[in-house]
């Protein structure tokens, strides 16, 4: 396809116009081809477009895009150079629920590199988005033409011994022979599988199938010895997801570098682990699995796995040909419902898979799959939603599949809210009648095919018939060649409604047929009844009929399932056959069975029951239904679970009544299989035996005795009955009663007047398990030491007194009565008749609404009501500006409830409310004003932001800025604040990022996942609601602006020098975004192993822990990302002090010259930049000086040397380090000889400097804070000279990387760059020579 330029015009259809409009997502081209849009209609655009691309090479690679429009736009993907029809490449995909639309490229190609372009087209526009594929080519990867060298290469080596499947086919069998797909079935399958197999393969002598069978495996186990130590747990190929299917086996192999190969129906097939392929091995730990992706019925065949040409699993993939009527649809649910998925096929089918939320779901207590009689409607039940259960529900039927949404809305009645309501009996979803009338349909519908093909199978038969009995009949032939017996096969019974599926008898020479059926020839007609005649060769008249035409005969519609049931009681096992007049044969573990008494063998039509009564232990086993042919099986499980008497459960139920300090007694008596765990609760604890309690258990019952019971022993008691079958319980209640606790304070003082004292309590804590008949009720006057009794009070925790004096206070005893005694007293506190005690400040007024003629107010009752009852409140209202409060209600009218409409409000004005309590003393103080409120009617929500843009962005910041929304009068007022929004684009729900409304026009949005895609809006708020939102122009992706990688750092040393056996380290500082790629590289090629590499954020080191020779070179880093890359080199030079030159030698060739010559030093042929010095002394000046330096050979010429003079020469050796130790030359220039004046010293003694180590300057104690830089330093001494270790808390540190260390002339330092809480500890410093050993600690101690 070639794309126009963009100066183009598009070309339109007769009387189409071409209006070109810009969208509101940056880079969509949209086109109009209409003047006027009508109402309700719109033309095309993207809410969503594609994004750049830039992906390695063999990934896998596509362009997302959502877009709008109604009529809904048909969308279409094209590329600049090329087309995207090759479908193995390029799959254009469409998600309906989603909206979305996907190009996918499952393997990235280089040659796919392209400029890509979306059209979405409707009646009324056209919309136009470009993305650009950048796919970064891969060195290191497997192309594909070496793949399949490779492949070949393999194939080509194993011709020798592995002979491949195709050609085993190819092989013909002898007659009688079992073709070799049936034995390698065999040797991988379950035992339970063998039936199935055989009757497929037609082999019916089970004893010589497991005769051979054994031998076959002998062999097999035998060549896979070879090479596989162990294979266990072999899982046959089966559906996990839509359009996936997998085997797996685990095995253990001898050698792990052993090849395997993977054949379909004999074929070689090629794999690798890449999950994108067609066919793919993961390998987890010793489990193998084999993946087929992207399904299709050519995908169906016998697999095979090989290990070096022996086989070792085998299993045949079966794909059946159905498809769904129905599909499942979506379901909304109400928490604590049923949620029901129904969906149809099109042909039966007894089992499918159901997977929800990407797990497999099998018949459980939270899911219940059914399928009904006719195998068509399948359904999946969910059991009491909640919240966690909604998600993505699919079926799969073979290599079909569908899905659908389960939603699951809260409960909205408001009582549950926060509760766990009970579970509802409804069921949600479901497709009900119209279902089972489809499946109905479908059903008759493949009846009516089957009949159909039947008829014409008789037609056929007629007309074959027919044909046979007008041919003339055949002379007989000599016995030249004999026929071929047919193998022996049961007579089925005869049946009146059967047809006959054998041909007619034919003759002799209908062998030359080039489809013969020795099977089913029958023997020729006697050889007198064959006329003279030349045979004739039989022409099919009729239309060949495929093999499905053939009656299936009596079959199972729904066969046999096994039954769990409990003895004693009745088992009833089911079938039912395709039609009625059949009978068939019942067996038990093998045996026929025949009817007895507690044995009925019932046929109801097609239906033939088994029903046992009154089971016992020996009716377990297998049992089995035989009918023409056709059998079907099942277990019946016999249980014995813990069962009770109803009547003793009953009594037992009844409540144990006792009182304080009496023993109580529980007692049951049960039936069921040993051993039998038994369990007793009280309030849900379990009770073990002790002082208190007792517990007897037996066989037959159990019983429970508490000793001298409490109050705290009432409450349920609990019986747990549990063996192998199942658990039952019993529930009884024990109450135990006693004396009451006293009544409970405060009290409260409903009047305190001259006249009454009126007050109430609180009821005991615990009643002793009867409720309270009487109060008991004592009075003192404070000041004297009486008590007077007034008596018994009704049940009722309130009293008011009547007989009380003017001014004098009271005190009150309160005693409960009951059934079980009184209780201890309560004593009140003191109240005084007769004060005037007025209540305090109701609480602040808060605005409940406010208009132009009303404002509405409320408050709550205060605290202190002044010992008597409230009858009201009084409110006032203040101007903003004024001094003065107003009352609102009149004086004589005070206000009753807690809420007041204030309706003398002047429009425009603010006011401000206070509120004060009336009691029988008067009106308290007044409430602290509530804040100002203007009179007008509501303000409307304001509008949308403007200029919503994004000003900075990190990896895990956004920041935000807008521009205030216009005032429009009546239709959006003033905005008091802002809220952002943000959702990730994985989820559909809008999050908000502050809980208070904003009020700048700027927002920084934190706590971003790196690298992840974002929808950002502002939505506007006052006091009339929230406004719309402003959503961004396109999704962000939490990443700072792209930046080319640079390095930040200008003083970088691109040459270093380390002395050998000390640590080389690089620190490079850059800056780059997105996150870049970082290769390290010495002399072009990758580090070492040992060579350690760190990167942070801006930051990435090199570190070279113990820098040999060997690591002398040019390290270069590269700092790469989709922006662009930048390199940086460093020479590191990897030496140590040279070693001296060897002897100097002197010769005078020329008299004023000398002629110094050496032997090179040690050092020079691993060196490149050793060099030598030459000095000269003379025997006057008695000074060095030097004569030449960088010399790079082994000798020199000094001039001017002078007759009369001694001359001494030294040569040194030089690196990058530093210089040797001196070789020396002999003395030259000596003439004449003087008698020198000599006096004769005594002998000196020679001096030894050889000492220990010796710390002259010790370590000292140090505290550093965190993430600073820590320096350590002492001076040692020793001759020879020490070595020195450095340890931290005695591990030693000197191989560490994250410690640098030195020593330079007995100075040893030691350098932490970023201290950390790791850190903290004791340091020491430990120097050893041959003499004797020192150490030197200090404590390093982190700041927080």
């Amino acid at each position: 396809m070639k794309f126009r330029k963009s100066k183009d015009e598009e070309p339109t259809a007769p009387g189409q116009v071409a209006i070109r409009k810009r969208s509101r997502v940056p880079g969509v081209m949209i086109t109009q081809f209409v003047e006027e849009i009508p109402a309700g209609k719109s033309h095309p655009d993207f809410t969503r477009k594609p994004i750049a691309l830039t992906i390695q090479e063999g990934k896998f690679g596509f362009f997302k895009a959502i877009v709008t429009g109604d009529p809904t736009p048909t969308v279409t993907w094209a590329r600049n150079n090329g087309d995207i029809s090759d479908p193995e490449r390029y799959n254009v995909l469409n998600d309906p629920i989603t909206g979305e639309h996907q190009l996918q490229m499952p393997n990235v190609g280089v040659d796919q590199a392209d400029t890509y372009k979306c059209f979405a087209n409707n009646e009324f526009g056209r919309a136009v988005v470009t993305v650009t594929l950048n796919v970064i080519e891969v060195g290191f990867k497997k192309s594909k033409a070496m793949q399949e060298s490779r492949l070949e290469k393999a194939v080509a080596n194993l011709k020798k011994t592995l002979r491949t499947r195709g050609e085993r086919q190819k092989e013909e069998r002898k007659d009688g022979e079992v073709d070799e797909k049936f034995w390698e079935l065999l040797l991988s399958a379950d035992k339970k599988d063998y039936e199935s197999i055989c009757a497929e393969y037609g082999v019916t002598d089970f004893r010589w199938m497991l005769k051979k069978l054994n031998e076959k495996k002998m062999e097999m186990e035998k060549q896979q010895s070879q090479y596989v130590e162990q294979l266990t747990n072999l899982r046959h190929i089966e559906i996990k997801t839509p359009g996936c299917a997998e085997f797996e086996f685990e095995m253990d192999l001898k050698d792990s570098n052993a090849r395997i190969f993977l054949f379909k129906d004999g074929v070689l097939v090629p794999f690798n682990n890449d999950t994108d392929e067609k066919h793919s091995l993961r390998q987890v730990g010793r489990k193998f699995i084999f993946s087929v992706h992207g399904l299709n019925p050519e995908d169906a065949g016998l697999y095979q796995v090989d290990v070096e040409g022996v086989n070792v699993f085998s299993t045949d993939f079966k794909i059946p040909m159905v498809d769904f009527l129905v599909k499942i649809q979506e379901v909304k649910a109400v928490e604590r419902q049923d949620a029901v998925f129904e969906c149809v096929l099109s042909a039966p089918l007894p089992k499918i898979s159901w997977v929800g939320k990407n797990v497999s779901l099998v018949p459980d207590e939270k899911y219940d799959i059914t399928v009904s009689e006719d195998m068509l409607i399948h359904r999946l039940v969910v059991k009491d939603c909640m919240q966690v259960d909604k998600g993505i529900y699919a079926a799969m039927a073979g290599i079909k599949s569908c899905n659908a949404w389960l939603i699951v809305d809260p409960d909205p009645d408001p009582n549950n809210r926060g509760k766990k309501a009970a579970r509802k009996t409804t069921q949600a979803g479901g497709g009900g009648a119209d279902l089972v009338k489809i499946a109905a349909e479908q059903q008759e519908k493949l009846q009516k095919e089957r009949e159909e093909r039947m008829e014409q199978l008789k037609q056929i038969q007629s007309e074959e018939a027919i044909a046979k009995e007008e041919e003339p009949p055949e002379l007989p032939k000599p016995k030249a060649k004999p026929q071929h017996k047919p193998k022996s096969k049961p007579e089925p019974k005869p049946d009146s409604d059967s047809i006959a599926e054998e041909p007619e008898p034919e003759p002799e020479v209908e062998e030359e047929d080039p489809e013969p059926d020795t099977e089913k020839a029958a023997p020729p007609p006697p050889e007198e009844e064959k006329p003279c005649e030349e045979p004739k060769k039989r022409v099919r008249t009729g239309p060949l009929v495929p093999d499905t035409v053939i009656d299936p005969g009596v079959h199972f519609i729904s066969g046999l399932s096994d039954i769990y049931a409990i003895i004693g009681q009745t088992a009833e096992l089911v079938c039912k056959l395709s039609r009625e007049n059949c009978d068939g044969i019942w067996y038990k573990d093998g045996k026929e069975i025949t009817a007895t008494d507690d044995l009925k063998i019932i046929k109801d039509g097609a239906f033939h029951k088994l029903i046992i009564t009154n089971c016992t232990d020996e009716d377990n086993g297998k049992y089995r239904f035989e009918a023409d042919g056709r059998k079907t099986e099942a277990i019946l499980v016999v249980e014995d679970p813990p069962r009770l008497n109803p009547d003793d459960l009953a009594k037992f139920s009844e409540p144990v009544i006792i009182k304080v300090g009496q023993n109580a007694i529980f007692k049951l008596d049960f039936v069921g299989r040993e051993p039998m765990k038994v369990q007793w609760y009280n309030e849900g604890e379990e009770l073990l035996e002790d002082n208190h309690v007792k517990i007897e258990r037996v066989s037959s019952h159990s019983r429970l005795l508490l000793v001298k019971c409490q109050r705290k022993n009432s409450g349920e008691i609990k019986l747990k009955l549990k063996n192998e079958f199942g658990t039952i319980e019993a529930l009884s209640r024990l109450i135990v009663l006693g004396k009451p606790t006293n009544p409970l304070g405060p009290i409260g003082v409903i009047e305190a007047s001259a006249s009454c004292v009126e007050f109430n309590w609180r009821p005991p804590k615990d009643d002793g398990g009867s409720p309270i008949i009487n109060y008991n009720i004592e009075r003192n006057q404070i000041g004297r030491n009486t008590w007077t009794k007034i008596g018994n009070i009704p049940g009722e925790p309130h009293y008011k007194d009547t007989d009380v004096d003017h001014g004098r206070r009271y005190c009150y005893r309160i005693r409960a009565i009951t059934a079980e005694g009184t209780s201890d007293s309560f004593e009140t506190e003191d109240i005084q008749a007769g004060t005037k005690a007025y209540p305090g400040p109701p609480s602040t007024p808060k605005v409940v609404s406010a208009f132009k003629n009303c404002i509405t107010l409320s408050w709550f009752p205060p605290a202190n009501t002044g010992g008597t009852n409230i009858v009201g409140y009084n409110m006032e209202k203040r101007k903003r500006g004024s001094n003065i409060w107003g009352q609102v209600n009149p004086s004589d009218q005070p206000i009753k409830g807690k809420q007041y409409d204030v309706k003398d409000v002047v429009e425009g004005m603010e006011y401000e409310f206070r509120v004060s309590a009336i009691n029988f003393s008067g009106a308290g103080e007044p409430s602290t004003p509530s804040e100002f409120v203007m009179a007008r009617d509501p303000k409307k929500p304001p509008g949308k932001v403007i200029d919503l843009k994004v000003t900075d962005s990190t990896y895990t910041s956004l920041s935000l800025n807008w521009t205030k929304p216009k005032e429009e009068e009546g239709v959006q007022d003033e905005a008091k604040g802002y809220f952002v929004e943000l959702r990730p684009a994985e989820n559909t729900e809008w999050g908000r990022c502050n809980s208070n409304p904003l009020i700048s026009t700027s927002y920084t949005i934190l706590g971003l996942k790196s690298m992840a895609m974002y929808w950002v809006r502002v939505v506007a708020t006052n006091e009339g609601g929230d406004g719309e939102p402003q959503d961004l122009d396109n999704y962000i992706i939490a990443m700072p602006p792209p930046v080319r990688p640079n390095f930040t750092d200008c003083k970088m040393k691109s040459f270093m020098v380390v002395r050998a056996e000390n640590s080389a380290r690089i620190n490079i500082n850059f800056e780059a975004s997105p996150m870049p790629t970082i290769i390290w590289l010495k002399d072009g090629m990758p580090v070492s192993k040992c060579v350690t590499v760190s990167n942070t954020d801006g930051t990435s080191q090199l570190l070279i822990p113990s820098a040999q020779r060997s690591d002398t070179g040019i390290y270069t880093i590269i700092v790469k990302n989709i922006v662009g890359q930048e390199t940086f080199s460093v020479e590191i030079r990897v030496t140590d002090d040279p070693k001296p030159p060897g002897p100097v030698e002197l010769e005078e060739n020329v008299p004023g010259t000398l002629t110094v010559s050496w032997d090179s030093s040690p050092d020079e042929k691993r060196d490149d930049h050793l060099h030598y010095i030459v000095m000269k002394q003379d025997s006057i000046k008695r000074t060095w000086q030097t004569m030449a330096e960088r010399l790079f050979n082994n000798n020199f010429t000094a001039v001017n040397i002078m007759p009369g003079r001694e001359y001494n020469f030294r040569v040194y050796s030089k690196n990058d380090i530093g210089l040797s130790e001196p070789s020396e030359s002999q003395t030259w220039g000596v003439v004449r000889k003087k008698e020198k004046f000599s006096l004769n010293f005594a002998p000196s003694k020679p001096c030894n400097f050889d000492a220990a180590p010796i710390f002259t300057v010790p370590l000292k104690t140090h505290t550093s804070p965190e993430k600073y830089e820590c320096y350590m330093s002492c001076a040692v001494r020793g001759d020879p000279t020490p070595h020195v270790t450095w340890y931290r808390n005695n591990v030693s540190l000197n191989t560490n990387p994250n410690y640098y260390i030195s020593n330079t002339c007995g100075v040893c330092s030691l350098l932490i760059l970023t201290v950390g809480a790791k850190d903290n500890g004791e340091y020491k410093v430990v120097a050893e020579n041959s003499l004797g050993r020192a150490e030197c600690t200090t404590q390093l101690k982190i700041r927080e």
